[in-house]
């Protein structure tokens, strides 16, 4: 499939058959990931792979959304370890953990699998559950599986604002 086409074809899955995920198709998401671009190549992601029921139920007291997954990555960013801009002091981790999250699920909806970024969790209840180190903050849970046969696009999927709104060349428009 072409980027494009992966990219567009690409949609968050809320619905998970039972099935595994295969342990060639983990560590090919995980490579993506890896391989993911890191402000000044410092790769502070860190990332918690959990894909058993003791697993699960620990990440259930963290956040509200569940969807059957089998399998799931807690994407994480070591801030002592990510790059800082000098001019502000602003930690590159956070957007380094996006890229990655980013990045892993793509490689996983080129291999038919289906994610969903969730950012409504409770980071301290993260860290206490699976034991974060201090400094290591979590990004994002990204929930994984095959989706199930009736899993659906979200009607919000297809609302995407025209180029004129997000897209400016050269400078922004006077207001």
């Amino acid at each position: 499939m072409d980027f494009a086409k992966l990219a567009e074809e690409r949609y968050s899955v809320r619905k998970f058959t039972d099935q595994a995920v295969e342990k060639e198709a983990l560590e090919s998401i995980l490579r993506a990931g890896r391989i993911a671009p890191t402000a000044a190549n410092r790769q502070p992601q860190r990332i918690l792979v959990v894909n058993d029921a003791e697993g699960m139920e620990k990440l259930g007291k963290c956040t509200k959304y569940k969807f059957g997954q089998t399998a799931a990555f807690i994407v994480c960013a070591d801030e002592s370890a990510a790059w800082v801009r000098s001019f502000d002091g602003d930690n590159s981790g956070a957007v380094d953990a996006a890229i990655v999250t980013a990045h892993m699920m793509l490689q996983a909806a080129d291999l038919g699998l289906g994610t969903t970024w969730i950012g409504n969790f409770d980071p301290a209840k993260v860290a206490v559950e699976f034991n974060l180190p201090d400094g290591v903050k979590p990004v994002a849970i990204l929930p994984l599986g095959h989706p199930a046969a009736d899993a659906e696009k979200s009607p919000k999927h297809f609302d995407k604002l025209p180029p004129e709104q997000v897209v400016f060349y050269g400078s922004f428009p006077p207001a």
